[in-house]
C-alpha cells in the first residue's frame, strides 16, 4: 500500500523511503553464472549481507527474507545471511560497489544510511544507491521523540520551546553518529519549528539500546529512535513518546501518540528497509528477484514477520523507487546543508 508523502511546508519534507532499482531497460549484461544467456538462475546458493552486527534492522530484515523464502519454497536455492559490520555500513558498501559489482548471488539489506553516508561530509562512503541495483522496499518504520516518564515535557512543543529558549540546557541523544539517521530524526522537528538545527545539542551513542540507557539514566533529556524499538518501554511505563514522524497515528502501544504534524511540525520521516543487488546485476537475476520479492510480500508468512518485528507494511517495486531515491537525495542534501554537514 502506498502512502502520500507529506511536503515540508514550502521548504522541506524528509520522508526516507527505500530505493528502487533502475528499470529493466537500464540493466546491462555482465559476466558470471547468471549472465551467460542461460535460463537457470539461480544456479548456486545466495547470500544476503547485513552490513552490521546481529540483531539490528538490516540483520533482521535479511533474516526475515531468508526465512520466508525458505518457508514458502519460493527460492530454489538456500539463502544464507552474512553479517559484515563496519563504518555504519560503509565498509561493506565499498566492497559491494567494487569487488562484488557483478555478483548476482550476493544481495544486501540496507536503509537510509545508503543515502546519508554518501551525502554527508563525514559519511565515510563515496558510494551511494547508484552504485547498486535497488530491488524493493520491504518495510517502513518511523522516528519517535522520546523522554522519560517523569520528564516535565509532555508535548513535542514543550521540548522545542525549551530548546529555543536555551539550546545548551537540553541534550538530545540517539544511537547513530551526528548527521546520521537518529540525528536527522531528532533535529527535523526543530528545523520545522523554525529552530536552527545546528544549535540542537546532540549526543551520539553506539546503537539505540545505549541511547535508551542514557535517557533512563538521566544522561539525556530526550532521544530520537525507531518507533518500533520503543514500544516495550512505553508498555513498561519507563518512557513517554512525545511524537512520531508518521503521517498518521500508529497502532498498538503508540496509538495515542500524536504525529509531528499534529504538533504543528509539517514533516514526515520514514525509516525504510529493503533489498539491493549489485551494480551490474544481470537482467536475468534482476527479473528473478523483482518478481520473487513482489510475490513474497503478499504471503501470510511475510505478514507474520512484519507483525513479529513491529514493522509497517510498505512495498515499492524497483521502478517506483528509482524516482523516489532521486527525490530523496535532494531532500537529504537540504537538511545536511542546514546542519553544515554536507560534502
Amino acid at each position: 500500500m502506498r502512502k502520500k508523502l507529506i511536503t515540508f511546508g514550502t521548504a522541506l519534507m524528509l520522508s526516507l523511503g527505500l530505493a528502487a532499482c533502475s528499470s529493466s531497460s537500464e540493466k546491462t549484461e555482465t559476466s558470471g553464472p547468471a549472465a551467460d544467456g542461460s535460463s537457470g538462475y539461480p544456479e548456486s546458493n545466495i547470500t544476503i549481507v547485513a552490513p552490521s552486527g546481529a540483531g539490528g534492522g538490516w540483520d533482521l530484515t535479511a533474516r526475515a527474507v531468508s526465512k520466508v523464502m525458505s518457508d514458502t519454497s519460493q527460492v530454489e536455492k538456500p539463502i544464507t545471511v552474512e553479517n559484515r559490520a563496519g563504518g555504519g555500513g560503509a565498509v561493506f558498501m565499498a566492497e559491494y560497489a567494487t569487488k562484488e559489482a557483478e555478483n548476482d548471488y550476493m544481495l544486501m539489506a540496507k536503509s537510509p544510511p545508503i543515502l546519508i553516508n554518501n551525502l554527508k561530509a563525514e559519511g565515510n562512503s563515496p558510494y551511494g544507491y547508484k552504485d547498486t541495483t535497488p530491488l524493493a522496499q520491504l518495510t517502513r518504520d518511523y522516528g519517535a521523540i522520546v523522554v522519560k516518564a517523569d520528564s516535565p515535557f509532555n508535548k513535542l512543543t514543550d521540548l522545542l520551546e525549551a530548546i529555543k529558549k536555551d539550546p545548551t540546557s537540553i541534550t538530545m541523544a540517539g544511537g547513530s553518529a551526528p548527521g546520521s539517521m537518529d540525528h536527522l530524526v531528532g533535529v527535523l522537528p526543530a528545523y520545522g519549528y523554525g529552530i536552527d538545527p545546528k544549535i540542537v545539542k546532540y549526543v551520539s551513542y553506539d546503537g539505540g539500546g545505549e541511547a535508551i540507557a542514557a535517557l533512563l539514566g538521566g544522561n539525556a533529556d530526550a532521544i530520537a529512535t525507531d518507533a518500533s524499538a520503543i514500544a516495550e518501554y512505553v508498555k513498561s511505563g519507563d518512557v513517554k513518546v512525545l511524537a512520531v514522524s508518521s503521517a498518521e497515528r500508529l497502532s498498538g502501544e503508540l496509538e495515542n501518540v500524536p504525529t509531528f504534524q499534529e504538533e504543528g511540525v509539517d514533516a514526515e520521516f520514514t525509516i525504510w528497509r529493503g533489498l539491493f543487488g549489485p551494480k551490474n546485476m544481470s537482467e536475468e537475476a534482476y527479473e528473478y528477484w523483482t518478481t520473487k520479492l513482489s510475490e513474497m510480500v503478499e504471503t501470510e508468512e511475510w505478514k507474520s514477520e512484519l507483525e513479529r518485528n513491529g514493522w509497517q507494511y510498505e512495498y515499492r517495486n524497483a521502478e517506483e523507487f528509482t524516482a523516489f531515491l532521486e527525490e530523496q537525495e535532494a531532500v537529504i542534501s537540504e537538511l545536511l546543508k542546514a546542519l553544515d554537514m554536507h560534502k
